[in-house]
């Protein structure tokens, strides 16, 4: 799975205009002539974390090609959303391509995917909060791809050089603080972690809060509880045991780490990939996000494949996606790319497979979705600017501005 990010305002306010401009020309309104004898000739748009995940998708298309008798193209997104948003403006998508959580309900409220969920295999094996990021108006549009959450990466050498042992691993967010400042000094900070809300997010889950309520019709931004975890994370910039990225001279959390600037980091599971090719000497642990007052908390991201509503090949892209997603394929992606399965049932085989990642495996099952109500992609986009500045910043006074934009966003949604 690619690092996350959201998108520029830009970029998103294009996508949604592009969406928005398919919608009124009457996208999504007319079911396509569906292609149901003959060989299928199906294309596959991804995003792609590099040429392993590439490959293998590229393989288990080819797979279920040779098969079937059918044709796959995969080809490889530059910009996946506005890709997509120019090929559904243009009635022309892809049959089969990848969406993120963060963007499916806008897709979905427009009308522009097709509604497989009744038809996938296995449905059960999924976790009810993977199946509920995929679903809108009552229904599952498409499969859980796979899944990544959040955990604490430790450079053991550091670690160690700073008089510390594996008995004191951060359980508690006094611990953390405690064991960030025993790492600073000598030009290594404590800990780095992104200035976005996704990777900061496990802090307001550990406080017992989160920014809108389970339905995502309201906003909860401002609560307390919210307020008292970025107040944390601020505490922690104040005291200088915490640096953002870019005040590392690094492009993220994880290259900070990689290169021994930051001993700690808060990553997920592409954190691995990353490390093996850019940083293998680098030797590191993963443990548990410290728990907060209101308990244990990280973050869950995942994408799916998806279909797209005027593909006229729907059929075949459903019996595709069904072997996408079988046990062999998720195991192999899990191995090869580094994201961990979608299906609850493969965990255990998966941590057996990668004992090092059970600390992100385990976290799946306490884990929070990103915020991917319809219309609040540029109101994220808007909090992370914000985060940026949180060390001269009035957490509060943050948490109310999202608030305020949330509120406007969510207004006339309907899940």
């Amino acid at each position: 799975m690619r690092r996350i990010a959201l998108l520029p305002l830009a970029a998103g306010g294009l996508t949604l205009a592009m969406l928005t401009t398919a919608c009124s020309s009457g996208f999504g309104k007319t079911a396509a002539s569906q292609q149901s004898s003959g060989k299928q000739q199906l294309t596959v748009l991804i995003a792609t974390s590099g040429a392993a995940e590439t490959d293998a998708v590229k393989a288990a298309t080819s797979a279920w090609a040779k098969a079937t008798g059918n044709s796959v193209t995969v080809d490889v997104a530059q910009n996946m959303d506005q890709q997509l948003g120019q090929a559904f403006a243009g009635d022309n998508p892809p049959d089969v391509f990848y969406v993120s959580s963060d963007q499916f309900s806008t897709y979905a409220k427009r009308g522009a995917l097709y509604a497989y969920g009744d038809q996938l295999k296995e449905r059960d094996s999924y976790s009810p909060t993977l199946l509920g990021a995929f679903s809108y108006g009552g229904k599952l549009y498409c499969a859980p791809k796979d899944q990544s959450t959040l955990a604490l990466a430790i450079n053991t050498d550091l670690w160690h050089k700073a008089g510390l042992t594996d008995a004191d691993y951060p359980k508690t967010w006094d611990q953390l603080a405690a064991v960030a400042g025993k790492l600073t000094g000598g030009g290594v900070t404590g800990l780095s972690v992104n200035a976005d809300y996704n990777e900061l997010g496990g802090f307001f889950r550990q406080a017992g809060g989160w920014l809108t309520d389970a339905d995502q019709t309201k906003m909860t931004a401002s609560d307390q509880s919210n307020v008292q975890a970025l107040g944390y994370v601020k505490k922690l910039l104040t005291d200088g045991v915490l640096k953002f990225p870019k005040d590392l001279d690094a492009g993220w959390g994880g290259e900070a780490f990689g290169k021994g600037r930051a001993a700690m980091t808060i990553e997920g599971n592409w954190l691995a990939g990353a490390m093996a090719k850019d940083y293998p000497t680098t030797p590191y642990t993963l443990v548990p996000l410290p728990e907060g007052p209101a308990g244990k908390g990280t973050m869950d991201f995942t994408d799916c494949w998806g279909v797209a509503a005027k593909s006229r090949h729907q059929a075949a892209a459903v019996d595709l996606i069904n072997e996408l997603t079988s046990d062999s394929n998720q195991l192999t992606f899990a191995r090869t790319v580094g994201v961990m399965p979608s299906k609850q049932t493969l965990l255990a085989a998966y941590k057996q497979q990668d004992p090092k990642s059970s600390a992100w495996a385990d976290g799946t099952s306490y884990a929070q979705l990103p915020v991917n109500a319809p219309d609040m992609r540029q109101v994220m986009a808007q909090f992370n600017t914000s985060l940026a500045q949180l060390a001269t910043s009035d957490p509060a006074k943050l948490l109310a501005d999202l608030q305020k934009n949330g509120e406007s966003a969510l207004s006339g949604n309907a899940r």
